[in-house]
């Protein structure tokens, strides 16, 4: 089989599934691992899918979600350099909720250290990444698993959010665009995540440079409705423009430079 008809049937089983595993699919084609990792960088290069740590997906559709598993391998660097800003503005002391967001996770990594804390979460990952630490408090609100992000939702999610109280929410999304405002790929999640910022002080969105003009399939906030956005470069003049028009406050902690 030629190069190229394998990677045109790559692309076909990305449509079909969303994901792909370097494993399977050397199984499938009868080809070793470093083949299909340079098919898939091939691939990445012309712009049709996204290259993880054994594997690759495509997020063309709105409401197409990528599993947490794979989340968790992309744009590591630019999750980690927000996670640590966002870290630096909780305070000894401090209620917060988490999402089940991939960048959630990293930010719960960066919390371990913190004392008398209280972190909120409908995420198992985010429980897991805070298990160890013996002066952060975690509550897990319960409700439906959803097996692909590894979080709880639904009407019992939101309810019991509503029982609590906190200082601070961060909230990550799946597109940021300048007149539609933060949009999600899953209802359930955003209703969480709207539920969430109703029962904090202050709503703080966090988001990589990829979210950036980017509309996914459901809405869930204006930037009116957040204090601050936290994201990994430095925003357009455009995009700074939106958000002074939206009051909206941002900081940028830049993977590359470290500013």
């Amino acid at each position: 089989m030629l190069a190229v008809e394998r990677r045109q049937m790559i692309i076909e089983l990305l449509q079909e599934s969303g994901s792909v595993l370097v494993a399977e699919l050397s199984r499938r084609f009868e080809v070793s691992e470093e083949t299909i990792r340079r098919d898939l960088t091939k691939m990445e290069s012309n712009g049709l899918l996204c290259k993880t740590y054994g594997g690759a997906f495509i997020n063309a559709g709105k409401h197409r979600e990528v599993p947490v598993s794979m989340r968790n391998t992309v744009y590591l660097e630019a999750k980690d350099a927000i996670a640590a800003f966002a870290a630096e503005s909780v305070q000894n002391g401090d209620t917060i909720f988490l999402d089940g967001s991939s960048t959630a996770i990293h930010i719960a990594e960066h919390l371990c250290e913190k004392k008398n804390l209280i972190v909120i979460t409908n995420a198992l990952k985010v429980a897991e990444a805070l298990a160890r630490s013996r002066d952060v408090k975690v509550i897990c609100v319960g409700g439906t698993l959803r097996a692909t992000s590894l979080t709880v939702v639904g009407r019992t999610a939101e309810a019991e959010i509503e029982k609590y109280f906190a200082d601070k929410a961060f909230i990550c999304c799946d597109g940021l665009h300048q007149s539609r405002g933060v949009t999600d790929a899953n209802e359930r999640e955003a209703e969480v995540r709207r539920q969430m910022m109703c029962q904090a002080e202050s709503s703080i969105l966090v988001a990589d440079a990829s979210k950036f003009d980017v509309t996914s399939f459901v809405h869930i906030a204006e930037f009116d409705d957040f204090d601050l956005l936290i994201t990994d470069k430095e925003p357009s003049d455009e995009w700074k423009k939106t958000l002074a028009d939206h009051d909206l406050a941002f900081k940028f902690q830049d993977a590359g430079t470290g500013k």
